[in-house]
């Protein structure tokens, strides 16, 4: 199927995403005019949204062409052009488009093969209308994602930091500000923070920034070799220094010369090393084994660590003097648990990156997977959060990546002990309602799991009514659905 040239709204952007002084657009269409008209007031008490409505998919798609929308909720089967042939003409022409489809019975199946063609989501008719609105909603807070995802990335020029990481909380925003002050310099860095966090991608960023970037940076793993042999190859040697010296080496600290070094896990350095690399930093040289002179060097040094040397110096492990000729700016590079609104947009990254890498474009996460994912704790950081929907793509049975897919690689479930520490800063009265929280959603989630889904037999295993059931799994923001086994 092609698309011919489809005229635009000049006073409208080509892009979907509402400007920040507009409201988002929502094109409702079904072919029941009553239907209709019960949507239109629906979502129009309920969602902040501009709304237009169309009684067919033609009438829809003329719409279109002059009143671009950010979500069309659409019915299935339509007479002339359907629901399904809207979805792929609108997608063909702007993926970024959400569409949500409307199935009476016996459409169950189209609207499964919708998902797969690339619609958000289905409602099945007879739908109740607070579940209709969480649908939509949450739809909308996609589109807003997305908007600010978008202006963010306008307003950052192609060096800055922005561009190489992925994320918008406060304190990673903080750490590549820096980044952007002190990248195009020559000052010494000490990058600090937890195993995974990007500290060493962060060197290669601030290398990439800067004035040396025609030339490699070096990178030497202190900790990997032992301390003879990091010796060597940071400062080199002249042939004949030792036994076994039959040539000259030249180090790495000259193979740096004017570009960068990294030196990553400089708190493992053994103190008679630290000793060196201090005349290096004071005094711009290096004395070689078995040389009489001392080179100069234009070695800009950037330092990684996940210790507390403040510590370390305390223990008389790492020289106080070398930590301030380190240290001149510090980067510390956020835990993940410190950036969890980061989550969703980091798992869709390496979703998408995996999924083209393995074959399986088209991946989505469920609402129910995403949540676990942003209420686990992460020791690994984002690595872990990689090797997590990595390994999730490889074993995924169909499109949607659901609990199932993720479960063997989550931790066990949170201690007590952990969730009180979690919220000890609140009052009595939050503290309690967040732990009553977190015991719902995992309460309401195992019952899914169990029954596969099916609320009926959820409900009964957990004592409660049907209606009560879905009432809490509403408040929650659960779907049966995520839970559900498909058959292959």
């Amino acid at each position: 199927m092609t698309i011919q040239d489809v005229p635009m709204d000049a006073s409208r952007p080509a892009s979907p995403l509402a400007g920040p002084e507009e409201l988002p657009r929502v094109i409702l269409i079904d072919d029941d005019t009553d239907m209709l008209a019960m949507l239109r007031v629906v979502v129009g008490r309920k969602c902040d949204c501009e709304i237009r409505v169309a009684e067919s998919g033609a009438i829809a798609w003329e719409l279109f062409k002059t009143w671009r929308p950010d979500i069309i909720v659409t019915d299935i089967k339509m007479p002339g052009l359907s629901g399904l042939d809207l979805l792929n003409k609108v997608k063909e022409l702007d993926p970024s488009i959400s569409v949500i489809m409307m199935t009476g019975y016996g459409t169950v199946e189209m609207a499964v093969e919708a998902l797969k063609q690339g619609a958000y989501d289905f409602i099945e008719k007879p739908f109740d209308n607070d579940h209709l609105v969480l649908t939509l909603q949450r739809c909308l807070e996609r589109i807003k994602l997305l908007h600010e995802n978008q202006t963010l990335q306008q307003k950052i020029d192609s060096r800055s930091a922005s561009r190489k990481f992925i994320g918008q909380s406060p304190k990673l925003r903080q750490a590549l500000e820096l980044m952007d002050k002190i990248a195009d310099t020559d000052v010494t860095v000490l990058i600090r923070g937890e195993s995974g966090t990007g500290k060493e991608l962060a060197a290669r960023v601030l290398h990439q920034m800067s004035g040396r970037s025609d030339k490699s940076m070096v990178a030497v793993n202190c900790p990997a070799l032992p301390e003879h042999i990091l010796e060597s190859e940071l400062f080199g040697y002249a042939k004949g220094a030792f036994t076994g010296a039959t040539s000259k080496k030249k180090g790495l600290f000259l193979e740096a010369h004017g570009s960068t070094i990294l030196l990553d896990e400089i708190g493992d350095l053994p103190i008679e090393l630290q000793t060196k690399l201090l005349r290096v930093l004071q005094e711009k040289e290096i004395m070689p084994l078995g040389h009489t002179r001392p080179i100069k060097v234009d070695v800009r040094v950037l330092a990684s660590t996940n210790q507390d040397l403040e510590e370390k110096i305390r223990r008389g492990l790492f020289r106080e003097d070398l930590y301030y000729r380190l240290n001149v700016v510090s980067v510390t590079m956020p835990s993940l648990n410190d950036m969890t609104e980061d989550i969703p947009l980091l798992a869709r990254h390496f979703l998408q990156l995996y999924g083209e890498e393995y074959g399986k474009p088209g991946l989505k996460i469920t609402p129910a997977a995403m949540q676990h994912l942003e209420r686990r704790r992460w020791k690994g950081n984002v690595r872990e959060l990689q090797n997590v929907v990595k390994r999730a793509v490889l074993l995924a049975a169909d499109k949607n990546i659901s609990i199932a897919d993720l479960k063997d690689t989550f931790q066990p479930e949170t201690p007590c002990e952990d969730i009180l520490s979690e919220v000890n800063s609140l009052s009595y009265n939050n503290a309690k309602e967040e732990v009553v929280n977190i015991f719902s959603r995992k309460y309401l989630t195992n019952a899914l799991q169990q029954s596969g889904g099916n609320v009926s037999a959820a409900a009964r295993s957990s004592r409660l009514g049907r209606q009560s059931f879905q009432r809490l799994l509403r408040r929650y923001g659960l779907e049966a659905a995520d839970y559900r086994t498909t058959s292959t």
